[in-house]
């Protein structure tokens, strides 16, 4: 019998409300018997639970491992998808695709085949995913070794394994791809760049491509709360100055950040940070007309665009888009180019 050909978007994967996209949807379809001409369905080995909303369901658990498992049973059995109901972020996951729509195959330029390797590049708060038995959490690196399914709709993007790296390393850095794609694009030579959350993985990969496009006259300043940090961070050379501060207190970060910058504000500042109420931390070192970029998906619009209207900030706010052209690769290189950094990589998130 042919497949049944779905909508590219996954929007026959809806159930409720009726008429949205899969990400903004309650509750998707993540019956995985079903066969559509335009997905693919992976065998999935791990998910990288987003920063923010692990962060979240860990503390909502007390750290126990047992309650974080049951929390995210409950969630996908629920919502047939990883979307936390509080923070509304979800992840990506790692697998094996196990089959692809007709309709696919005959897709120009269309470059999988079943048994590859792959990484996801879109949000498990939008793909159908059933999860048969959780094997491991690694609590501190966000991720969840599970058996189970995802569906990736025609749309979506995704990564092939590379072979010059292990698969948990590819999976650490392209968890962030977005992030240092943006840090590339958005700094000019000789801009002074700050970086809040400067010790987590989306804030030493933006580091270094920061760096790279400011040059030998510019600035990139991390911000990190441990004082320990510092030195360790200094040492990869992904930043030229490292400051400590609580970018809950954004008075606090703005009086260290402008002092590591000769007194003079930002052009752009870049916020990595992993909980909630740091948005102006970001935008009050950053001078009229420079850029803030919202990374971290516990960033609150309302906060950002009420708190620079209320001290008088024209600044020029970025949602962080997960998606920027060539991601992957850019995010990959940047391991490839910093033997430091991937070192760091393999010790801590593998």
């Amino acid at each position: 019998m042919a497949e049944l050909k779905g909508n590219k978007y996954g929007t026959h994967r809806v159930i409720e409300p009726k008429g949205v996209l899969t990400q903004a949807a309650w509750k998707v379809d993540n019956d995985m018997t079903k066969v559509y001409s335009n997905e693919i369905v992976c065998d999935v080995t791990s998910l990288n639970i987003d920063s923010a909303s692990f962060t979240q369901i860990s503390e909502a658990c007390g750290g126990d491992e047992k309650k974080i498992g049951e929390m995210i049973l409950g969630i996908v059995a629920e919502r047939g998808k990883q979307q936390n109901p509080v923070t509304g972020s979800g992840g990506m996951f790692k697998g094996v695709v196990a089959h692809i729509g007709e309709d696919l195959k005959k897709k120009p330029g269309f470059d999988l085949k079943e048994g590859d390797k792959i990484v996801s590049l879109v949000s498990l708060s939008m793909t159908p995913l059933k999860i048969d038995k959780i094997l491991a959490i690694h609590k501190d690196i966000d991720r969840v070794d599970i058996v189970g399914k995802a569906i990736l709709f025609e749309s979506a993007l995704y990564a092939k394994m590379p072979e010059d790296m292990s698969e948990p390393l590819a999976l650490a850095a392209l968890d962030v791809a977005g992030a240092p794609a943006q840090a590339r694009k958005l700094p000019k030579e000789g801009d002074s760049v700050l970086i809040l959350g400067a010790n987590g993985k989306s804030g030493v990969l933006c580091g270094w491509e920061a760096m790279k496009k400011v040059g030998p006259k510019g600035k990139v300043v991390g911000v990190v709360r441990n004082p320990k940090q510092v030195p360790g961070l200094l040492e990869l050379g992904v930043y030229t100055d490292v400051i400590v501060a609580d970018c809950t207190k954004p008075v606090e970060v703005m009086e260290a950040a402008l002092a590591a910058n000769d007194g003079k504000e930002y052009d752009l500042s870049i916020c990595c940070v992993n909980i909630e109420s740091c948005e102006m931390s970001a935008i009050l070192p950053v001078h009229d007309d420079g850029l803030v970029y919202f990374f971290s998906m516990a960033t609150s619009f309302t906060k950002a665009a009420l708190g620079a209207e209320g001290i008088g900030k024209d600044v020029t706010m970025i949602i962080g888009n997960g998606y920027t052209k060539n991601h992957a690769n850019i995010t990959l290189d940047v391991l490839r180019e910093n033997p430091k950094l991937r070192k760091l990589f393999d010790e801590k998130y593998c």
